[in-house]
């Protein structure tokens, strides 16, 4: 119990006192996982929008293959990531081992099945009512398409929120590829392992109370989101 008191008044303290080095790694966690979300999504968005709406062969198979994915351990990813990006990889040209790019990538490599599996549950839930109601009105097969993902949006934003939730804490896969390099790649989680393997346990539940602070402020903001997105919706059945 001493351990956990502790670790609550440091952390208070680190928030408080807006610690140079929590602030770095902060803003280091933040940059790489809504990267690495951003990229996920304008991929994965229009692709499980596609598997859902359109039929041509091998369909299913892509999107067993991109269920199969959504569950993909985080060493796996990272230690393809690595393979790819080491100096004898196909990639090491670039150099870009042990860097926030190599984490920003495997990342993606997280995310993408999820954003895309689950905007394609969320698209494929929608009925078929909405699609003839947008054809009955004029709409062309593209625009009526449109509007089946339109309806979808309130799944598409809690794909978005389950991405974010396994990225930001995501430890695995960038400890692999970035290295968890102080002042360069050490992001919160990383820093945890780091503190809790020092002995530092009071210190390393200070940080995680910081992650807990971001994902929480973070939530919020896609919460608020999703109830816009609602009221809207609720709106348009009204009219």
């Amino acid at each position: 119990m001493d351990i956990i008191w502790q670790g609550l008044k440091e952390g208070f303290l680190l928030i408080l006192s807006l610690d140079p080095k929590i602030i770095e790694i902060t803003l280091l966690s933040l940059k790489v996982s809504l990267s690495a979300l951003f990229i996920a999504a304008i991929m994965g968005i229009p692709l499980g929008a596609i598997l859902a709406l359109k039929e041509f062969p091998g369909r299913r198979t892509i999107l067993n293959i991109t269920y199969t994915f959504m569950g993909l351990p985080p060493v796996l990813a990272g230690l393809v990531v690595f393979i790819f990006l080491s100096a004898s990889g196909p990639l090491g040209y670039f150099r870009l081992m042990f860097t926030p790019t190599a984490m920003v990538i495997a990342q993606v490599l997280l995310g993408f099945p999820i954003i895309c599996g689950l905007t394609a549950r969320a698209v494929m839930a929608q009925p078929q009512e909405v699609f003839d109601t947008a054809a009955t009105l004029g709409a062309s097969r593209r625009q009526a398409a449109w509007a089946i993902v339109r309806e979808s949006r309130m799944g598409i934003i809690a794909a978005l929120t389950t991405a974010l939730g396994r990225l930001i804490a995501e430890v695995g896969a960038v400890t692999m590829v970035g290295g968890n390099i102080e002042g360069e790649t050490r992001v919160l989680t990383t820093a945890i392992v780091l503190e809790t393997r020092m002995g530092n346990d009071s210190t390393a539940l200070a940080i995680g109370m910081v992650l807990l602070l971001i994902a929480f402020l973070i939530m919020l903001i896609i919460l608020r989101l999703e109830k816009r997105a609602f009221k809207d919706e609720r709106r348009i059945q009204i009219v």
